[in-house]
């Protein structure tokens, strides 16, 4: 009798045992399928704002073709609402030290004081950014406007790698000017230098290549740093010598000073201040 009740609880046991598995299986699958269902909604936000981030994208770009299919030859200020933009083509140089042409955008609109940047294909991002901070702060000086009620907007492009850094300062200080105050610039000057908290221009390299990228701009006036309408260029010479029946050739730097005027046939004009300047670009 003893025997039979032991057989009798321990297939009750098994009987138990195997619905509490069963239910631990349940329970395990709701879980997988919960966590599928998570990962899913998760992977469904992502594809959304991903897409979402490309169509802002896309409209942001056809705007700024907009904006600058807007300029003309003859203007380089538009007006749309509130809002002034300013174009102008700035030289620099790629980081093959090649001269290439960007081109500026400034937007200023009434609002908080916000400065937005949107810059493509630009090396050396910290010292553009700081170059911006310093030509708000000239601007502000030089046109007695408060720009802690405009937001300034910021475009560079550019179509290669271009190295940024200080030497866009002066540019930007103009342009910037040119926003707050509504004012149009000459389309046939350009200018390079680095710009001071004093509104002073400072040095900057690569003069004659930039030269150039005026010259092919068709434009007529390059405005430089003091002292900075001549440069020295380094000419690679090979020099050889016989050594017995064989030669030995070096690779030799040799330094030539170069009237960037003459070698472009673009007028160079050095300045000291960023009042110099303006008169220059201010019709």
């Amino acid at each position: 009798m003893a025997e039979k009740f032991t057989l009798t609880e321990n297939l009750l046991r098994k009987m138990a045992n195997s619905k509490s598995d069963k239910k631990l299986e349940k329970q395990g699958n709701t879980k997988d399928i919960i966590i599928m269902l998570v990962i899913l909604a998760v992977l469904t936000f992502l594809i959304f704002n991903l897409q979402a981030i490309k169509l802002n994208k896309l409209e942001k770009n056809k705007t700024s073709g907009e904006i600058i299919s807007s300029f003309s030859k003859s203007t380089s200020v538009v007006s749309i609402g509130n809002a002034t933009i300013v174009s102008m083509n700035v030289p620099a140089v790629n980081n093959e030290s090649k001269g290439v042409s960007t081109n500026l955008v400034v937007e200023a609109m009434p609002g908080s004081g916000r400065v937005l940047v949107d810059i493509d294909n630009l090396l050396f991002w910290a010292d553009t950014q700081q170059s911006i901070r310093i030509a708000r702060i000239v601007a502000a000086d030089i046109s007695g406007v408060n720009v802690s009620n405009y937001d300034l907007i910021y475009n560079i492009y550019a179509n290669a790698s271009t190295i940024g850094g200080p030497s866009a300062g002066c540019a930007l200080t103009i342009a910037t000017i040119a926003a707050l105050e509504n004012k149009s610039l000459r389309n046939d000057v350009m200018i390079t230098g680095s710009i001071n908290h004093d509104g002073s221009i400072g040095p900057v390299e690569s003069i004659l290549a930039k030269a150039q990228v005026a010259k092919e701009a068709n434009v007529s006036v390059l405005l430089v740093p003091l002292l900075q309408s001549r440069e020295v260029i380094y000419e690679i010479k090979e020099h050889c010598e016989k050594f017995g029946t064989n030669d030995l050739c070096t690779s030799e730097q040799i330094p030539k000073r170069v009237n960037v005027s003459e070698e472009t046939g673009v007028q160079v004009i050095e300045v000291g201040s960023i009042q110099e300047a303006m008169k220059y670009f201010f019709e």
